[in-house]
């Protein structure tokens, strides 16, 4: 029998039972033995949310004086976990697994597997449906889906029934109107207020099972072509421009909706008897299901963007196509949504949309990319835990966002509120006296003059170069275009984003990173055994030691860059350098691809200049072979400041470990400036460090006069350097980097305040 045969078989079942006149407690005893017999398993059990506890209500195999008697909180054993995190289990020995917990009036000690799957409701587990078996063993994906099915139909039934209370299954508190604050992770820097508004309301599945098959696989069929209709109608849609890492972005999703493998499962879903809606449901359960169980973070993010066009299928096919976007905005708003795909957020109003808030999100995500581009705030992982966001933000609440310090204030109260607008017209007032300066040469007081630079990924990035009057591009990294693309970018659109940021950034200087991507920042094109077992990703198989293994990669991205420069100045730059031969080997690639294109009488650069990046410490080390061959290094403080501490920033319990102003790096960094002295090589810092104000008056004073940093730091940084004497700065420095013990980041405070010099 095939899996839809069974899984029909299943159904029909169901069907009868929930057309019969047995009370509701009847049918749920029925489903139990439906579920166990045709899973060949010895135990079926319902659990369902009373008084916020988890209550057996119905079993097959366990003791029957444990129904309505064994209860257990939300997160407790296997059952209140996947309650909690509304997810399913599938174990092959339930007690191995942590949160295993033993209930001895049900008898369950005999039975080894378990599988479980929510019940969910309006997006919250409101039940649970598991099954156990005597022998180890995991459960096939067709007995997950039976599982998940199943557990569809309980929902309809359930609630119909007044089984949970309703205000309780959506997770309501009582007087939960007061002012609340939300904490999350910042994916994108900045502030916002607006009136919330979620970004959709879930499609509620009111029917199960399919009465025309036939049917159900038309109303797919055009609910498809509407959607690939809109996805097309969207990609030309981008405010911020045509072409680019953007385009890319929407590529790709594009190609997920065009995914015949993701229509194919939804019409076997519903030959087992599914409607359309529950159909797609339910490969969206398996999916989500399969993709918790890949531990790579740039897969998830392109789950996300499944889950995005699930969400707007399943709509389509209900005919509820209102989202926020399009009812339009009409008033300033913050967004909330539990993840958004990158071309939904498109769908928006930028003059009325403020900022947005994720439940999920992370800053490798497609939509995160977008977001930066259009200049929104975005606060991540906000996630409340037990019924989300909606148990705290109502639709139409005032949100204040502030995205730069991971929060948000939800209702706030009078005093918070004008604390916000202080700070928000303050911003407003110093991003204003930035602006002046933007074309004003950073001297400092004793008339030295300061390279500013800005860092860039994007083509679109280029346009803040006349906004902040930037000296050029410090670092664009070009991997940001390897890494929104679904297959390996080719050398033309290589070229061609090369060429449109030369173009754009004009007379200014663009340095060009060669690509950074493996280790942590894998993508899917270019897997390597080798780095698929880095235990530490951040310190592998990635960015320069990648490329020289890969002779097509760095060949085809040296031919670009040497294309879109011919007949102007090229600067290429190569990352995490460790040793000189690395460096030795990167160049000699260009200069083979510089000979040919001499050879056939093509157009080559004016001049090129190659750098490196100081990132591993090994390299500072060998400074008088490196320099030579160099016109240019920049210290790369991010990566530099984790391998010089072993502490990986990425690691929430050593973020606070390490801090740049302690003595140990500054004094690593003035070497590395010592080092330099006498040579023509010009030394920069690149990296988050040269853009904070207090961090950056440690460097001035430790030697370095190049900066490349985020554009938004470019004008508080031109107008720090106005206000520095750097013979001064440099003697209270090397004073207290003589002296043990001193608190760096406390004195340095002390001496910028006694000078009128903001830090902040």
């Amino acid at each position: 029998m095939t899996a839809a045969a069974a899984a029909r078989q299943i159904l029909t079942r169901l069907h009868e039972v929930m057309a019969s006149r047995l009370h509701a407690q009847g049918k749920l005893d029925q489903v139990v033995e439906i579920i166990g017999e045709a899973l060949m398993s010895e135990v079926c059990s319902i659990y369902l949310l009373r008084e916020g506890m988890l209550e057996l209500f119905a079993t097959r195999g366990l003791n029957q004086s444990a129904v309505h008697v064994t209860r257990m909180a939300i997160g407790e054993g296997l059952t209140g976990t996947i309650a909690d995190k509304v997810e399913t289990l599938n174990l092959a020995e339930a007690k191995a697994h942590p949160d295993f917990s033993y209930r001895p009036e049900t008898g369950e000690d005999k039975f080894h597997s378990f599988a479980g799957v929510p019940i969910v409701y309006r997006e919250r587990a409101v039940g649970v449906l598991c099954v156990q078996h005597v022998d180890p063993r995991r459960y096939e994906d067709v007995e997950i889906e039976a599982l998940q099915t199943t557990a569809m139909v309980l929902s309809e039934l359930i609630t119909n029934a007044e089984l949970v209370d309703e205000e309780e299954a959506l997770g309501l508190i009582p007087g939960q109107t007061g002012p609340q604050t939300v904490g999350g992770l910042t994916l994108v820097k900045g502030l916002g207020a607006g009136i919330a508004a979620y970004h959709r309301p879930r499609v509620q599945i009111t029917q199960v099972m399919a009465e025309d098959t036939e049917a159900e696989r038309q109303r797919v069929y055009r609910a498809f072509d509407k959607m690939r209709e809109q996805i097309d109608g969207l990609t030309g849609q981008a405010e911020f421009g045509v072409g680019g890492e953007h385009e890319e972005v929407l590529e790709t999703y594009k190609m997920f909706a065009y995914d015949e493998g993701w229509s194919r499962r939804i019409n076997e879903a519903i030959d087992s008897g599914l409607t359309a809606e529950a159909a797609i449901e339910r490969v969206q359960q398996h999916t989500r299901m399969r993709m918790r169980e890949i531990d790579d973070p740039l897969l998830a993010d392109r789950m996300h963007d499944l889950e995005d066009l699930a969400n707007r299928l399943i709509r389509i096919v209900a005919g509820q196509l209102g989202t926020a976007a399009q009812q339009g905005l009409r008033q300033d708003t913050i967004l909330i949504a539990r993840n958004l795909g990158p071309a939904e957020l498109l769908e928006y109003d930028r003059r009325r949309l403020k900022g947005v808030i994720l439940e999920e999100g992370s800053l490798t995500a497609h939509v995160v990319i977008v977001a930066r581009a259009m200049g929104l705030p975005v606060l991540g992982r906000a996630n409340l835990g037990k019924g989300g966001l909606r148990t705290v933000i109502r639709e139409g609440d005032e949100v204040l966002l502030d995205a730069t310090a991971a929060a948000a204030s939800i209702r706030p109260s009078a005093q918070v509120a004008d604390a916000f607008a202080a700070r928000f017209a303050k911003s407003k007032k110093k991003q204003a006296a930035y602006a002046q300066l933007r074309d004003v040469e950073p001297f400092t007081r004793c008339g030295t003059r300061i390279q500013v630079m800005m860092n860039a990924g994007l083509r679109d990035d280029i346009s803040a170069l006349a906004m902040t009057g930037a000296d050029g591009v410090g670092l664009f990294r070009t991997e940001f275009q390897f890494l929104v693309s679904a297959t390996l970018p080719q050398r033309e659109r290589q070229l061609k984003l090369y060429r449109d940021v030369l173009d754009a950034a004009g007379n200014k200087p663009v340095v060009f990173r060669t690509v950074d991507i493996g280790g942590d920042k894998m993508v899917p094109y270019l897997s390597s055994d080798i780095a698929d077992n880095d235990e530490n990703p951040a310190m592998g198989w990635r960015a320069l030691r990648l490329a020289l293994t890969r002779e097509g990669l760095m060949k085809a991205q040296a031919r670009a860059l040497l294309e879109a420069a011919a007949g102007r100045s090229l600067y290429v730059m190569f990352p995490m350098v460790s040793e000189v031969w690395e460096f030795d080997a990167a160049k000699k690639v260009f200069d083979e691809q510089l000979a040919f294109m001499r050879s056939k009488k093509r157009r080559v650069p004016e001049q090129i200049r190659f750098g490196a990046m100081l990132e591993v410490p090994a390299l500072a080390e060998m400074l008088d072979l490196l320099l030579p061959r160099l016109s240019f290094l920049s210290v790369g403080t991010n990566d530099l400041t984790q391998f010089l501490f072993a502490a990986d920033r990425a690691n929430p319990a050593l973020a606070q470990r390490y801090d740049w102003l302690s003595p140990s790096i500054l004094r690593f960094m003035r070497r590395i400036v010592q080092g330099t002295i006498g040579s023509d090589v010009d030394l920069g810092v690149c990296g988050e460090m040269g853009g904070r104000r207090l961090e950056a008056l440690a460097l001035l004073g430790i030697g370095f006069r190049r900066f490349s940093i985020t554009p938004a730091a470019v004008g508080p940084i031109k107008e720090l350097v106005r206000r520095v004497d750097l013979a001064e700065l440099g003697e209270a420095m090397t004073a207290w980097l003589s002296e043990p013990g001193t608190d760096l980041r406390a004195a340095l405070s002390d001496w910028a305040q006694e000078r009128e010099i903001e830090t902040d």
